[in-house]
Formats: C-alpha cells, sequence, structure tokens
C-alpha cells in the first residue's frame, strides 16, 4: 500500500512545515479565509486544525480517539465543503484564516 493510500502525507513533515511557515509570512493573505471556515462543525474544523498541523489521517484518528476512516472522512467532508482541491489548499486556507499560525501555535476551536 503507497503511503497516500495510507492516508500518510505526500511531502515529509520538514517540507510541509517550511513551506507553510514561508506562506504564512506574507502579507497578502485572504480576508474572508475566516468566514469560510463557518460552515464546518466543530469537529470538521478540528481535523482540519490538526492537518494544517502536519497530521496524517492516522495522527489525527489517534489524537481524537476516533478510526482512520472517520479521520479521512472527516477531511474529505471538510475539503468538500470549503470547495478546496486537496489538504494542501485545506492548510492554506487553515493558516490564512487564522486557524493556526506558523510555527506550530494553535488557535482555540470554536464551539458550535
Amino acid at each position: 500500500m503507497s503511503a497516500v493510500a495510507a492516508g500518510d502525507a505526500l511531502l515529509s513533515p520538514g517540507v510541509t512545515r517550511r513551506v507553510i511557515e514561508r506562506f504564512a509570512r506574507r502579507q497578502d493573505l485572504a480576508p474572508d479565509a475566516g468566514e469560510r471556515l463557518a460552515v464546518l462543525t466543530t469537529r470538521e474544523l478540528e481535523v482540519v486544525r490538526l492537518v494544517a498541523l502536519g497530521l496524517s489521517n492516522a495522527e489525527i484518528a489517534e489524537r481524537l480517539v476516533i478510526s482512520p476512516l472517520t479521520a479521512k472522512t472527516h477531511v474529505a467532508r471538510a475539503i468538500a465543503k470549503l470547495d478546496v482541491r486537496d489538504r494542501v489548499q485545506l492548510v492554506i486556507l487553515a493558516y490564512e484564516s487564522g486557524l493556526v499560525r506558523p510555527g506550530g501555535s494553535e488557535v482555540a476551536v470554536r464551539a458550535s
């Protein structure tokens, strides 16, 4: 089974983190990005935050005490609701919205 099929990241966490940190330092972020997240449930928002922090589906499942398939479903639903192409765009949106910040600092997840 390939790493991607198993739910692992396509890029190494170190490379992903450097790309995200460089992107997040940009000043021309989308002002409506935070508003777009309002369509997510509290659990989907939490999963998006964990994806943005570089966790795989298996790691998300372990952290949230859910099955890897359930984690994958939450990721897929967030991608569909937010109308983004893939996990990378999901991560970009999480940073643009301020849900997560460079260096791994986390913002509290809102209750719905």
